[in-house]
């Protein structure tokens, strides 16, 4: 399953909370694409991902828009698993 989270115009830290609680409601193996705008996005995201778990597949940009494919690797945000 693939889902995606536009966070387009917020900023920091909501795209990478946004995108956690977005993870925590899949299964081990879904994907999630987060789109954002915030350049600090590029950190953020990638530092979620390592926390919780989670693989960064892919995080390109185009225009101004960020894009993060993130494989969720199954650890919900209370610390469980799924």
């Amino acid at each position: 399953m693939t889902t995606t989270v536009d966070t387009t115009g917020l900023t920091c830290p909501l795209p990478a909370l946004k995108a956690e609680k977005a993870l925590s409601q899949l299964s081990q193996g879904d994907e999630l694409t987060v789109l954002a705008t915030d350049p600090l996005s590029v950190l953020d995201i990638p530092h979620m991902c390592q926390n919780r778990g989670h693989n960064l597949v892919n995080a390109t940009e185009n225009t101004g828009v960020y894009v993060f494919r993130i494989r969720c690797g199954g650890v919900r945000a209370s610390g469980g698993q799924n």
